[in-house]
């Protein structure tokens, strides 16, 4: 039964009719609208009539009054944004008012309104205000919808008895910069918050929360006419704002809720709902959330201005020059600061200069805002001249050059469109969206990640991370190779065509302008070009087989070539997303570096040196472990020379301790451990082979969270199946020690008894953005250059229980897998199998397998 009285069913009725109506027709004109402020005001003013019609209906006392806060509290309102209220009470008790109380906040929920509440008195607000900035920053644009304006009066004067400033600024500030820290400090994510993200519509909030605070103004006009902004950047503010604004209602309105998180599956209805039409080149959502990063860019960078001329008004005894740097500039308080305003005009080399004396002036932590004003409106001097000036070119490669501050500087160019306007193809690359499902920045923030992932490498703070990467780095001659060619790797991304390839011109055109000659300028060009094939090779070829590696030291020709190759490759796979490097891949491409590195310094790639190496490397270790001499005998006998190949010599010796006295074993032994490699759990099974045997498997690891990454299988020359398996749990924060014993016992029994194993999973749906951005299935199946294996390589959309699709179509038609390697980049899998070439020499049998698989990954 409802708690509102009798009486107050049919007014309530009533109210709820005439609030759904006034709001539908409301939502109906969000939906085309670009200025929304009148919108979001009409949606407030409809909310606040409700609102007085049930606080009249209650009954309330007279004492009492109704107040709007936070975002409500400025008179607007998003579509489905929140409704706080306050009911504020006096400081004197008051009898019977929680029932009351309850009856009118009840009733305002049968309305229909979506309340965040609170009911508190003057002395309560005050309290809760000093003890807590978020509940401050809600009460300063508190209106009162109705009830006493004398106790409303009141409670306003006392709150800004209270309010102190200077601290308010401070704290609100602390707050945005842990913000601004849980969005990676950028606004450049693929799925950006519109809201929260730097760049966003809470930035433009916190600073009219700050000036209002001090007295300054609540509006962009009322800062104009107080000197905090020139009027071109109150008209770019006011612009800017305003579409943030109309993006927020329409994703409001277009997913039925408050959402704030432009996800991908809704970026194309909203671009579509503004206009934008898919191109040849360019989807709907790309030309949408393309102005979207410019407007986000433009926010950070007049958000920063502002700030900093809120604090000099505030702090105007510490706004004083530190020390003169040059006739040019100044430091103030820790920021480089231009000595006059037309010093760009004057001597536009000094805009580069900036950026260099950032870098290499020890306590400037940034440019002040002067200095960000006099950038902004030096744009037009950035011209071709100016790109090909000597001097300025000298100036670049000095910046890329330094020992320190070269992430940051490049990262403050690139905010303040300097980077893009000395290089015109990176502008193009600004706010270029990537739908490959595994990167999670736009190309220029991806770009600016690689190299700052290359300058962590060389920093001894960060050698902990990438000790091996830290190593080869502090002996590379001129590292700053790498940062040009980290610069251009992705930038011809988005103009179709192979990127690699047309990014090859834009380096070689860079490095003869900028007098990058001879070995360096070819290194540069020559790692444009070949900067996915490291990764490729390592993860979708057969490491262990030694042709292999030598085409692959054929290709790379030197070791400087070799060491920077590998350094790119580690850089980027980090730069793409936090979910898409680990570990394992991190050991597939040292691996691969080392085994070249042996065959650029002469050694032979002969497969049967390589044998005798690992097993001599693994005994020496069985020592350790004091397996008797000769134990390994045994087991070694029954395996085959790719067996040791494809295994290092660690995880023969794990294997065999566990084997030596099992190898004719009626029964399965399965044995796991955590990885010594990383987050993962290593399995070993061994068992008299089946033709379901891998699939089964699959199914289990699937059925119980565990993600293959790899997996190695054997066929000893007697008919066990020993195959080895890395898995890591599909959830964070696992103890793989504590699931590790539960594997041993749970795979044990199902491959007990009968030999059967669970039947395999159904197709599990496919996540969100698979479903947004679906994959094209391909299977490719073609022998190797010598014909004794098939390799089969798979693309597809990630799923739940697709490894085990593929593996039942092998088990099927009686195809071994000799190895799997599954590469998963996000949303998408890129899994590559060496199978067993007896009968895949079958055209027809080909085309069968391949149909087959491609019948089985579909969705």
């Amino acid at each position: 039964m409802s708690s509102v009285p009798a009486l107050a069913q049919s007014p309530a009725r009533s109210l709820k009719a005439e609030y759904k109506v006034a709001k539908a027709q409301l939502l109906e004109r969000f939906r085309t609208a670009t200025n929304v402020d009148a919108l979001m005001a009409s949606l407030a003013r409809a909310t606040d009539d409700s609102l007085r019609a049930a606080w009249n209906t209650c009954e309330l006392p007279a004492e009492l009054a109704l107040l709007a806060v936070g975002g409500y509290g400025r008179g607007e309102l998003a579509p489905h944004s929140d409704i706080d209220i306050l009911v504020l009470l006096p400081d004197t008790p008051m009898e019977h008012l929680e029932a009351r109380i309850e009856r009118f906040i009840s009733l305002a929920w049968d309305l229909g309104l979506e309340l965040g509440s609170s009911v508190r008195s003057v002395s309560q607000c005050l309290e809760e205000a000093a003890n807590d900035v978020t509940v401050r920053t809600s009460l300063l644009e508190a209106r009162r919808i109705t009830g006493s304006a004398a106790l409303f009066d009141d409670f306003a004067r006392r709150y800004r008895e209270a309010l102190d400033p200077k601290a308010f600024f401070q704290a609100k500030v602390l707050e945005m910069r842990q913000r601004h820290a849980k969005f990676q400090d950028t606004p450049y994510s693929l799925e950006p918050n519109i809201k929260e993200s730097p760049g966003g519509l809470r930035d433009l909030q916190l600073i009219l929360w700050i000036t209002q605070a001090a007295g300054f103004g609540s509006s962009w006009r009322e800062l104009e006419a107080r000197g905090l902004i020139t009027e071109r950047e109150a008209r770019e503010l006011r612009r800017n704002e305003g579409f943030l604004k109309a993006l927020r209602a329409r994703l409001h309105v277009i997913a039925g809720r408050r959402q704030d998180i432009m996800v991908f599956d809704l970026q194309t209805p909203v671009a579509e709902s503004f206009g934008y039409k898919p191109t040849a080149t360019k989807r709907a959502s790309e030309q949408l959330m393309r102005r979207y990063y410019w407007s986000a860019k433009a926010v950070t960078q007049l958000a920063t201005i502002l700030i900093q001329n809120i604090e000099a008004q505030l702090f105007p005894s510490t706004s004083g020059i530190t020390r003169v740097l040059s006739d040019r500039f100044v430091e103030k308080q820790g920021m480089l600061e231009i000595a006059s305003d037309d010093v760009f005009q004057r001597e536009p080399n000094a805009i580069l200069e900036a950026f260099l004396l950032y870098e290499q002036t020890p306590g400037v932590k940034g440019l002040s805002a002067r200095t960000l004003r006099a950038i902004y409106n030096a744009r037009d001097i950035m011209d071709q001249h100016w790109r090909r000036d000597p001097e300025n070119r000298r100036l670049f490669m000095d910046i890329l050059k330094q020992p320190a501050g070269i992430t940051h500087a490049l990262r403050l160019m690139n905010q303040t469109s300097v980077l893009g306007r000395y290089l015109l193809n990176f502008r193009r690359i600004v706010g270029q969206m990537q739908h490959d499902l595994y990167h999670v920045y736009t190309v220029d923030q991806h770009i600016l990640m690689v190299l700052r992932n290359l300058r962590r490498f060389a920093v001894a703070e960060h050698a902990h991370e990438y000790p091996f990467c830290s190593q080869l780095i502090a002996n590379f001659d001129r590292p700053w190779v790498l940062y040009v060619a980290a610069l251009f790797h992705d930038i011809a991304k988005g103009r179709g065509g192979d990127h690699s390839t047309l990014g090859m011109a834009d380096a070689r055109r860079f490095c003869r302008n900028h007098g990058i000659l001879g070995e360096d300028g070819e290194l540069v060009v020559w790692l444009v070009q070949q900067h996915l094939t490291m990764s490729q090779v390592a993860q979708k070829q057969d490491t262990s087989d030694p042709e292999v590696i030598k085409r692959f030291a054929e290709l790379v020709g030197t070791e400087r070539r070799l060491t920077a190759l590998y350094l790119l490759t580690v850089a980027d796979i980090r730069g793409t997303s936090p979910k898409v490097w680990n570990t394992w891949k991190g050991k597939l491409l040292e691996d691969l570096y080392r085994a070249t590195l042996a065959v650029l310094g002469g050694a032979r790639p002969d497969a049967h040196s390589e044998l005798k190496s690992r097993q001599e490397e693994a005994l020496a270790l069985l020592r350790l472990e004091t397996v008797p001499e000769g134990a390994q005998k045994a087991l070694w006998d029954k395996l085959d020379i790719g067996y040791f190949l494809r295994h290092d010599a660690a995880d023969i010796a794990w294997q065999t301790r566990v084997l030596y006295r099992h190898v004719e074993t009626p029964t399965p032994i399965v044995r796991a451990r955590p990885s010594p490699i990383g987050e993962a759990l290593q399995v070993l099974v061994y068992v008299k082979d089946q033709p379901d045997l891998f699939a089964g498997i699959c199914a289990y690891f699937d059925r119980n969270g565990l993600s293959v990454l790899d997996a190695r299988v054997s066929t000893t020359r007697h008919g066990y199946a020993l195959d080895n398996f890395l898995v890591a749990h599909t959830e964070e924060d696992v103890h793989y020690r504590d699931i590790a014993n539960l594997v041993e016992q749970e795979l044990t029994a199902r491959l007990t008894g009968d030999g059967t194993l669970l039947p395999g999973p159904s197709k599990g749906r496919l996540s969100r953005l698979s479903r947004t951005f679906p994959v094209t299935p391909r299977v490719d199946l073609r022998a190797d250059e010598r014909g004794q294996y098939y390799i089969l390589s798979v693309s597809a959309n990630d799923r739940p229980g697709l490894l085990y699709s593929i593996a039942r179509v092998l088990a099927e038609h009686r195809v071994g897998v000799a190895s799997a390697r599954i590469n998963t980049l996000g949303e998408r899998v890129e899994d590559v199998f060496l199978l067993d070439g007896h009968g895949l020499s079958d055209s027809r049998l080909q085309i069968q397998v391949e149909t087959e698989l491609l019948r089985a990954i579909a969705v």
